[in-house]
């Protein structure tokens, strides 16, 4: 008996999600890399020096780059104590315009380390605190979210200051934050290790509204949510990183899928066309990810095939950015033009089309 077209397509998108789902998945490494590295393409004011940046977004004007840096420290894992911005005045949110330049900055002496970023619709400046392993005598930052004006006005504190916690008013090292259209907040809270593992629904105002998850790795578990992300149907991507893969669910946290054929992220962005930006920054022998190579990995938001790769530029077993490199922060403008944040060798890298 012959399927009618309709039926075939049906099931050929189950059985890919089916796929998609398997831990034990062969390595999606050889793909297509129609991309060109830029280094250096955002200028730091002279006298200031890259630090490790994980935090980046584009502004509603699709092309201007916004980014939170860690105030010069060389905070990768493994570094400790992580000095971040704890004990600077630097401004730690810096936006760039499309030649490159800095042309604003602001958020001096708010955050430890600045971890996680979301520019929403309207303009407005997200940042999260995650504040792993600060020099001792550090009070009074971490663990909070922040929301900024685009001017740098601080319109909204998420969270207490310095203080970790589980319940409503507190967090435990959060690493991401989205906004949905509707201005409902999101929050992934938790950076691994005894911190928390669960996401953070929040109203417009601030008012929280619930909270799904908790450490582990079933459905709906997490082990390091790093990274959010939301497709046009409204579904929130959760990066959960030692997992190994991005789970998917409805905005009152409903499991709907989980996918790893993006691998190990630390970032994750998905564009207007429901092109996804996954970034892979850890994936080595150490951490039992080996077979898969770090880099970043672009594919469809709405079937989960993956299209291309751009690999990582360093060893990932040997030499400097063995732990971590590429990047951990991703986005990409309204030309389709890829920045990367990087924690390990401190720098944001530009990526374009040469086809």
């Amino acid at each position: 008996m012959k399927l009618p077209c309709e039926l075939i397509a049906v099931t050929s998108l189950v059985l890919s999600a089916v796929a998609f789902a398997q831990s034990d998945m062969d390595p999606v490494n050889d793909l297509p890399n129609p991309f060109q590295i830029v280094t250096g393409h955002l200028n730091m004011p002279s006298g200031r020096d890259w630090g490790s940046v994980s935090a980046i977004d584009i502004d509603p004007d699709g092309k201007s780059v916004w980014v939170a840096e860690r105030c010069g420290s060389d905070s990768i894992r493994g570094a400790y104590p992580v000095r971040g911005c704890a004990e600077s005045d630097l401004p730690v949110v810096l936006k760039f315009n499309s030649d490159g330049d800095m042309v604003r900055s602001f958020g001096s002496g708010i955050f430890a380390v600045p971890h996680g970023f979301h520019v929403d619709h309207t303009g407005n400046i997200w940042v999260t605190d995650a504040p792993f392993n600060l020099p001792p005598g550090v009070e009074g930052k971490g663990h909070i979210v922040v929301k900024f004006s685009p001017t740098g006005d601080r319109l909204m504190t998420l969270g207490t200051p310095g203080v970790p916690g589980n319940d409503r008013n507190h967090f435990n090292m959060p690493s991401d934050v989205h906004v949905a259209p509707n201005g409902d907040i999101f929050v992934a809270d938790g950076h691994g290790g005894d911190s928390n593992g669960r996401i953070v629904k929040f109203d417009a105002n601030g008012n929280y509204l619930m909270e799904w998850g908790q450490p582990g790795s079933g459905p709906g578990e997490f082990d390091t949510p790093h990274g959010l992300a939301m497709d046009s149907r409204g579904r929130l991507f959760v990066a959960d990183r030692t997992n190994n893969r991005i789970q998917i669910f409805d905005q009152d946290g409903n499991f709907l899928d989980s996918w790893y054929q993006f691998s190990r992220n630390s970032g994750i962005y998905i564009d207007d066309n429901d092109m996804l930006y996954a970034v892979d920054s850890e994936s080595n022998d150490a951490s039992g990810h080996g077979d898969w190579r770090r880099g970043i990995r672009i594919g469809s938001a709405r079937t989960g095939e993956v299209h291309y790769f751009i690999p990582d530029p360093f060893d990932a077993n040997n030499g400097p950015y063995a732990g971590s490199s590429g990047g951990e922060g991703i986005v990409a403008d309204k030309d389709g033009i890829i920045y990367s944040a990087e924690v390990g060798p401190r720098s944001v890298k530009r990526y374009f089309r040469f086809e």
